[in-house]
């Protein structure tokens, strides 16, 4: 199958699914949602997105009307009705099916769960990255991944107007995060990467660098860092599921880092390993 989709217990090709117009995610963006890539129909780091959608949900009061081992069990049937060596798997939680109201006490009996699958592609890791900047505008409650995306998508397509593969979010000279990644930089053998604050998403990618360098004894900065600091650096690069680690060789047409291949590309091979011995690639 090229495709299929999921909507509260209903299957079919993405095309032909039907949603209820009063579903709050039509109305209010009132969900959360998490993704990730497939690789030998193997979901990467699966248990840490798992975990992340059922916690995004209880930061917004959504009780999901479905054990982990089932959303796991549900979505791996999805998966595995989808041909192709590399997938992407999305699935989000709305509040559920309700006449539409800003509270959302009349929100129906249950929430819903919808979900995905297509084949798709992964970025080069080895290849280097365009970027620009823009004000961090969004509300403050960046650390849950809703399905509220019109900042993240009005920001990527500046990036794709101006020829670019991503938008560096900074609040004043505070940088915070890119439009869908999280991004770092490398300052004298040292990575450095924004806390895990309400002002970022914490990535599953970003969490398994983090680990990767205390493995390979790359020291480590949670730290807020600046614009300057970041055309400063010494390496900056952009991380996520579907990004994996990717490099940045100019932000706003200036060109940044690419100056400490060491250190950045023993956190990208071991990671390139780390998932290929989890989704059996050789």
């Amino acid at each position: 199958m090229k495709n299929i989709a999921y909507y509260n217990g209903r299957t079919g090709l993405i095309e032909e699914m039907m949603i209820p117009m009063n579903d709050r995610a039509c109305y209010f963006g009132d969900g959360v949602y998490d993704a990730t890539c497939v690789v030998n129909h193997v979901p990467m780091a699966f248990d840490d997105h798992i975990d992340r959608i059922y916690r995004s949900a209880k930061l917004i009061d959504i009780d999901i009307p479905m054990t982990k081992e089932d959303m796991k069990a549900m979505l791996m049937d999805l998966v595995r009705q989808v041909e192709g060596d590399v997938l992407f798997l999305y699935w989000q939680v709305t509040r559920g099916v309700g006449p539409r109201g800003h509270a959302y006490k009349n929100a129906g009996p249950t929430p819903s769960i919808w979900a995905f699958v297509r084949p798709n592609s992964m970025r080069d890791p080895f290849g280097a990255y365009r970027c620009i900047t823009m004000e961090d505008t969004r509300f403050f409650h960046c650390n849950i991944k809703t399905i509220n995306l019109l900042p993240a998508v009005i920001a990527n397509q500046r990036a794709e107007e101006a020829g670019c593969d991503e938008t560096i979010f900074h609040r004043g000279e505070r940088v915070t995060e890119c439009s869908h990644s999280n991004v770092h930089i490398i300052k004298d053998g040292a990575l450095i990467t924004a806390p895990c604050d309400n002002l970022i998403l914490p990535g599953i990618t970003r969490a398994h660098i983090l680990k990767i360098c205390a493995k390979l004894g790359i020291p480590v900065q949670e730290r807020p860092f600046t614009v300057a600091e970041m055309m400063a650096a010494d390496e900056v690069f952009f991380s996520s599921s579907s990004a994996l680690t990717c490099r940045i060789r100019e932000i706003d047409g200036k060109p940044v880092g690419m100056k400490d291949e060491k250190t950045f590309g023993a956190i990208r091979d071991a990671y390139q390993q780390e998932l290929k011995a989890e989704c059996g690639v050789k």
